[in-house]
């Protein structure tokens, strides 16, 4: 450090400004970077796809080339109102796509789990152990893999394919450039960058606890505090730390062995300080309050406040304030700690003298004061807790108020004391995560909602941010960054809601058409009611046959697979245990994938044939969907859906099943129906559709993915819905209302009213089927709005396909049996797409448009009294291209001058000044450091690190500098408040205090040892001031030199004269001046020797 230190010197905080983040790294730093290659081709080919569809006059006639279609009524409205599918929906910012929602399949083992950030980095910890890692100059830039931003990423840790080594919290180290991360498997790893690699390597580890580590966080001591199940907190001094920290690489084994048992067990602590059975539940969160030097840690229902310096507990308090009392429970025993006592090393005279103490008497009321522990354990583990209630986040904001979001949704604000100020219900469900910066509160909720509030609590704005639960935030240059259950990482800007937002909004907008891509694709579906019976290869291959063309996707509905009473009993029993599926139902799939793979010829290349991805039976029911291998990269999310209609909606022989998948990140949902039977039953048939359209729910299929592949929390519902693009999902709508494409397909069951079964064969050997339409049951429900509100269905051109006679070719095959039923066209394809009106052209604002290409039956076959009917769809779908999109974003970030000028408006720091920049302190001194906030407009926000620690040599110079973790302040050193809000004008003190503390203490499995080391040396500490605006996370600083002077020597440094002794409380004052600008100095100062 130069001797010559201003206490006002402006020392630029590392953190670039946004629009600054991604310069060139050539000398010219104002040059921005040129895209690559492959990113400048995409956006050509983007605009001549873009030119092609606008100026060409081919789509005139696109329409010619496919089936006219029938649009029933009542679309549009209440629960069969489309999704707004805007890109840029006018009620949600624009935000950073840092990763894109990947396809659940693809992360199998590798789900993110939780994010951190430090100043230059964001990590993510996933569910293999790995830790990923986003430079922020770089997330603008076009990465290699997931469309993400370019990431390096650590190997994956063994765990036998158990997810044991799943990472569960993590915390960043600025001091020391180093990532801890605490694992399922009880183990906390230290990540630090290999510069060889490039990759991120496990440099330190060891086992910390016996169960997962569930949270990890540094004090402002340089502490790092972990807590696990059962209540078990453990604190890992810094010295152990730093010891560990300066082994080498050979000698890294040692560092596991000794911080393994350097930690310190606050269960004890509990005992000693006589508390009641405080935190027995798991420590799901950690919170390191800075201002005041405390530490909360909660349970389910409960907190602990503890002090970060002396680590005593200090209060013990419920969800509702309540204040726990003490009681003597110093001799209940710890079963879940008694497997690691047995391994402390305690001298056996010691071991004695315990074990004499205790009486028969004792020992009994110990074994049942331990058994009620034990119980107390279980409920907390949820058999008896109110899980409503359950505590699940905590933040703390500038103004020092600790923030608790509660599974119920519920937010509660406390003082620093523990003291509950005020409850806030914004939105009913779970709260997952919290975060502040500024004068902000960011909340993420279960539902995928995102709500901003101001430090009273007022909601400032609420947009849903992604489609499936907020698990962690995250904040850094710039962006608050938000983790989805299903892995995709959105940063949004730290000035949202403002009207930087439109400006983005508008910008991004006008560049749409150069990350709009649009892909083709054709859907066979087929529906067939096969009545029980089994069908050739012969038979599905003449069904079938479409397949060999062009298509992508092939969904097979079936109906009346299997029947009869003890069937559909049983099937009952299988679905309310979570099973599906039969033995013929798989016979049916089997024998659907070997026809595809012999029609598709087989020598065919992989990307040629076909993969069955899905499928769902209920009772007769039965849908799958097979994919072609060069599609199956963009498909995915496969999720299934049973409703049964039957027997007071609860059997299975009418009713529906439905799988839901994501196509180039589109949700469509297939739905195969099989509805109420016979010539009256009209009425029934549409409550059938109804019911079936309201409350099918998709979940992921229990078979094909691990129920713990995602999420963190016990909070976390399947999220209704699949909204990826949506703005706001309503409640209530249902979920089949939020796909971007929906097709039903079955045996819907409708017949033709007003028709004699020989009238019906007469116009159908004519092929009169204009006549036959107007008297059919579906069309005129349609057509009334009273049943597939706003779905089309292509003009039917075939014979009605009920009801043959079986292995009777052609249409003399007509039932002719003693009930001679009327034929009727009770099998049938709908579907709906996303547009509002019948021209409207695929876009991010439309992005699926659909066309029926082909809709026929397959008359020759014969193995059912249907006939199957199948239906291609050749489909358009418009969706992001995240890559150029998110360059596009940077550009508008870094060269847009409207966004420049904002941004230079927005990120102003107010100028401030301290009163010295240089303290000394023996004997317990208190001295107060003021600091001004000199700008008449504006709040300035300060928060004081610790730069590094050094020990004053013989010769007055100061050795170098080390810092503590996470910037920590020496344990001699009590800084109070260390963060704050200074008003415009205003100045605020700081208490800058020696507390005695000249002694080294060690522990050895918990426990403090006899044996002390006096350190009667001086000290020196670096204190910096960092002072921040409301909205800018880059910082103005000002160091201050604190010297602990114990050896009582004088120093070459005078003290202010003018320092006043308060009498007293024997404080210090540091002479307060106001200065004339923030580059004032004080001269005597200047002399300062220093590092």
């Amino acid at each position: 450090m130069n001797s010559d230190m201003d206490a006002n010197d402006d020392v630029s905080s590392p953190t670039p400004r946004i629009f600054d983040r991604y310069a060139s790294s050539s000398d010219d730093e104002s040059q921005p970077p040129y895209p690559s290659l492959h990113s400048t081709n995409r956006r050509l080919d983007y605009m001549i796809q873009f030119l092609d569809r606008n100026l060409l006059p081919q789509h005139t006639s696109r329409s010619n080339a496919f089936l006219p279609e029938f649009v029933a009524k009542g679309g549009g409205q209440g629960i069969f109102k489309l999704p707004d599918r805007r890109a840029l929906h006018p009620n949600r910012p624009p935000h950073l796509e840092v990763r894109p929602h990947p396809l659940r399949e693809t992360q199998f083992g590798r789900f993110l789990k939780t994010i951190a950030s430090t100043e230059r980095q964001l990590c993510a910890g996933s569910e293999s152990g790995a830790v990923r890692v986003w430079d922020f100059k770089d997330l603008y830039e076009e990465g290699e893999e997931e469309d993400a931003a370019p990431f390096r990423e650590s190997y994956a840790l063994q765990s036998n394919g158990n997810g044991n080594s799943a990472v569960m919290c993590m915390v960043g180290d600025e001091g020391n450039g180093v990532v801890w991360s605490g694992h399922r498997d009880g183990r906390i790893r230290g990540w630090k960058m290999d510069c060889e690699s490039g990759r991120f390597k496990e440099g330190w580890c060891w086992h910390a606890h016996r169960g997962p580590v569930l949270s990890i966080v540094f004090t402002c001591y340089g502490d790092l505090w972990s807590g696990s199940e059962g209540g078990n907190i453990r604190i890992w001094p810094w010295e152990a730390i730093e010891n560990a920290l300066s082994l080498t690489m050979e000698e890294r084994h040692m560092a596991s062995l000794l911080m393994e048992r350097s930690f310190v067990d606050l269960r004890s602590q509990v005992a000693v300080n006589g508390f009641s059975s405080i935190l027995n539940s798991d420590i799901n969160c950690l919170l390191s309050d800075n201002i005041r030097a405390k530490v909360w840690s909660s349970g389910y229902l409960s907190f602990a406040l503890w002090d970060a310096r002396t680590r005593e507990l200090l209060k013990v308090f419920n969800i509702d304030g309540q204040i726990e009392n003490r009681a003597d429970f110093s001799l209940v025993p710890d079963f879940a700690l008694e497997d690691e006592i047995k391994m402390k090393v305690v001298s056996s005279s010691k071991k004695e003298r315990t074990q004499s103490s205790f009486g028969f008497f004792q020992q009994s009321r110990n074994a049942i004061m331990g058994a009620a522990d034990a119980v107390r354990r279980v409920a907390a583990k949820g058999g008896f807790v109110d899980d409503s209630r359950r505590i699940e986040a905590l933040t703390i904001t500038i103004d020092g108020m600790i923030w608790v979001g509660c599974a119920n949704g519920l937010l509660i604000q406390w003082d620093g004391n523990g003291n509950r100020i005020q409850d806030l219900q914004h939105h009913p469900s779970a709260v997952l995560c919290l975060c502040s910066f500024g004068s902000q509160v960011w909340a993420g909720y279960a539902s995928g909602i995102v709500c901003v509030m101001d430090l009273e609590g007022n909601k400032l704005r609420e947009w849903v941010a992604h489609s499936s639960p907020v698990l962690k935030m995250a904040i850094g240059a710039g962006y608050i960054y938000t983790l989805a259950k299903h892995g995709g990482i959105r940063g949004w800007n730290i000035t949202s809601p403002g009207t930087l937002d439109s400006i983005l909004r508008s910008e991004l907008t006008a560049k749409g058409f150069l990350y709009t891509r649009i892909e083709n694709l054709k859907i066979l579906t087929g529906t067939w009611n096969v009545g029980q019976g089994r069908a050739s290869k012969g038979s599905l291959e003449s069904w079938l046959r479409s397949a060999v063309s062009d298509v992508g996707i092939i969904v097979i509905g079936l109906q009346e697979v299997e029947m009869g009473a003890g069937f559909l009993a049983m099937s009952a029993v299988r679905e309310t245990v979570g099973r599906d599926g039969s033995a013929v139902g798989q016979w049916w799939l089997d024998m659907i994938d070997e026809t595809l793979h012999d029609m598709m010829g087989k020598k065919l290349h992989e990307c040629r044939k076909f993969e069955r991805v899905g499928s769902r039976q209920l009772a007769g029911m039965l849908i799958a969907v097979w994919v072609k291998g060069n599609l199956k990269p963009y498909v995915g999310d496969i999720d299934a859906a049973a409703v049964p209609c039957g027997f007071g909606r609860a059997i299975g022989n009418k009713g529906a099943v439905g799988l839901r998948l994501r196509v180039y990140d589109r949700i469509f949902c297939f739905v195969n129906c099989h509805f109420a039977a016979h010539l009256e039953a009209v009425g029934r048939r549409n409550a059938d559709f109804d019911h079936v359209y309201r409350t099918m729910t998709f979940s992921r299929p229990s078979n094909l993915f691990s129920a713990g592949a995602a999420g963190a929390s016990s909070a976390v519902p399947m999220l209704r819905g699949a909204n990826a693009m949506g703005a706001h999902s309503l409640e209530g709508m249902p979920e089949l209302s939020e796909a971007d494409m929906v097709i039903f397909l079955g045996d819907f069951n409708y017949r033709l009213d007003g028709v004699s079964y020989d009238e019906a064969r007469d116009f159908i050997s004519q092929r009169s089927f204009d006549w036959l339409r107007e008297r059919d049951q579906l069309r005129a429900e349609m057509e009334a709005g009273s049943v597939f509100q706003g779905m089309r269905e292509a003009v039917i051109t075939f014979a009605p396909t009920y009801k043959f006679d079986k292995h009777v070719a052609g249409l003399s095959g007509y039932d002719s049996g003693e009930k001679r039923r009327i034929p009727a066209w009770c099998d049938r394809i709908l579907y709906r797409d996303s547009r509002q009106t019948l021209g409207s052209e695929c876009s991010l604002d439309c992005p699926v448009v659909s066309s029926v290409s082909k809709y026929e039956s397959c008359m020759d076959v014969t193995d059912s009294d249907h006939k199957p009917v199948i239906c291609i769809f050749s489909v358009e779908i418009a969706h992001i291209d995240e890559s150029v999109r998110r360059q596009e974003f940077g550009d508008i970030m870094r060269s847009n001058e409207e966004v420049r000028c904002r941004l230079e408006e927005l990120y102003k720091i107010p100028e401030t000044i301290v009163s010295t920049n240089n303290i000394i302190l023996q004997n317990q001194d208190t001295s107060i450091l003021r600091i001004t906030n000199k700008c008449m407009e504006s709040n300035a926000l300060f928060e004081i690190i610790c730069q590094g620690e050094s020990t004053i040599k013989d010769d007055g110079q100061a050795s170098d500098h080390s810092p503590r973790g996470s910037f920590g302040f020496p344990r001699w050193l009590q800084v109070n408040p260390a963060a704050g809000i200074i008003k415009p004008d205003q100045v605020t003190e700081v208490s800058i205090h020696l507390e005695a503390f000249q002694t080294h203490e060690e522990f050895v499995d918990g426990f403090p040892q006899n044996w002390w080391c006096e350190d009667n040396r001086d000290k020196e500490a670096i204190l910096v001031v960092k002072v921040h605006g409301r909205y800018t996370m880059e910082t103005r600083n000002h160091r201050i030199r604190v010297r602990f002077c114990c050896s009582g020597k004088t120093t070459k440094v005078d003290r202010p004269s003018d320092s006043v002794k308060v009498q007293g409380n024997l404080l210090h004052r540091s002479d307060y001046q106001r200065l004339s600008v923030s580059y004032d100095v004080v001269d005597h100062l200047r002399n300062m020797h220093s590092p």
